[in-house]
């Protein structure tokens, strides 16, 4: 099986850059399939550019260090080393990737409310610092996920942003709030100093596009997952 196998939405900006592998995998079809399922046909895909790297994804802000052995817990990841693929699974939450092509380093995390609250990709760019990247220079790509579209949250996830997440939510048809999740993201990044043009999207909202991706919101539980991934590839 080879990566062209994968149903992949991938960004310009990062396809330009010599020697990187990346993208964000869509649904493989109609049905459903178990995450051990879409590990192994993933992993499979990816093996002759390197070693698909998965975490214990717990909707924290902990980063892990590649290469690992097992599953840490964690919700983020850095790379520097050719055949180490950072690999991110979600069905709602957002997956970001980054790229210092200057130093080689790339990073992963996996964006859902929580994380968010936590700072996530705060600390994905401070780890990311402290391997000498400079924000100014990071390439950042911001994945499907759920939109504010879908959002429906409770009050328990409006009073987590604080009164400093006011611009985050907007009344939804039911008179509940809406979480844009990826503008609260995009915060993040842009407060670490990363440049707006420097952060790209692919804006598809997965709980409204259901031939595309899987949704935790709009399945329930027992609904797949999508594994996004980013590293640099064993040969170019």
């Amino acid at each position: 099986m080879e990566r062209s196998s994968l149903r992949l939405a991938t960004v310009a900006a990062l396809k330009r850059v010599p020697g990187l592998v990346h993208g964000f995998e869509r649904r493989p079809g109609p049905g459903g399939e178990g995450r051990e399922a879409t590990r192994r046909r993933v992993a499979g895909a990816l093996a002759s550019q390197g070693r698909l790297l998965l975490m214990k994804q717990v909707h924290g802000a902990g980063v892990a260090t590649a290469p690992w052995a097992g599953t840490p817990e964690a919700d983020a990841a850095v790379a520097d080393g050719r055949g180490y693929l950072l690999g991110i699974e979600t069905a709602d939450c957002l997956p970001v990737l980054f790229v210092d092509a200057r130093r080689g380093v790339v990073a992963a995390a996996h964006a859902g409310w929580r994380g968010t609250v936590a700072g996530v990709l705060s600390q994905t760019l401070a780890a990311l610092r402290r391997r000498g990247s400079a924000p100014e220079g990071l390439i950042v790509a911001v994945g499907p996920g759920i939109g504010p579209c879908c959002y429906e949250v409770g009050e328990d996830v409006r009073k987590a942003f604080g009164p400093e997440g006011d611009r985050l939510f907007r009344s939804g048809p039911r008179g509940r709030e809406h979480l844009d999740l990826r503008a609260a993201n995009v915060r993040q990044i842009e407060a670490a100093g990363v440049p707006n043009g420097q952060i790209h999207h692919v804006s598809d909202c997965t709980a409204c596009t259901a031939e595309r991706y899987y949704s935790y919101r709009r399945d329930g539980r027992g609904v797949g997952r999508m594994i996004s991934f980013i590293g640099w590839a064993l040969t170019d």
